[in-house]
């Protein structure tokens, strides 16, 4: 809006008309997000995404987790971004964290209803 001086209602409008034609979308938290011809759009929070790495990749409870960095490149993000998720499914004891530096392993094995 500052940049090219207009209102947020004209900047609204403006989303409004890119929602219509598919060339943007609402998203959590009041923001918009531009989509582009061939990109996939994920809808499931990433820490269910991460969480069906355990079934996909058949791991078992002890078993060493990717690191923050693989899974940044897998999905597409940002290593910040994945370390709050993996932070989130350590709290809900999916995942056990050995401290900085070290491995996490798997703590549960999440069920399909946990993660649909």
């Amino acid at each position: 809006m500052e940049r090219y001086a207009v209102s947020r209602g004209v900047v609204l409008r403006a989303f409004q008309v890119l929602r219509r034609s598919g060339d943007a979308e609402p998203v959590p938290g009041g923001r918009w997000r531009v989509t582009r011809p061939g990109d996939a759009v994920h809808r499931r929070p990433l820490e269910e995404r991460i969480a069906a790495v355990i079934a996909d990749e058949r791991l078992i409870v002890g078993a060493p987790f990717p690191s923050a960095s693989a899974l940044a490149t897998r999905f597409g993000v940002s290593r910040p971004t994945v370390t709050k998720a993996l932070d989130k499914l350590e709290a809900a004891g999916v995942l056990a964290s050995g401290g900085q530096g070290k491995v996490r392993t798997v703590r549960a094995v999440p069920n399909r209803e946990e993660r649909s």
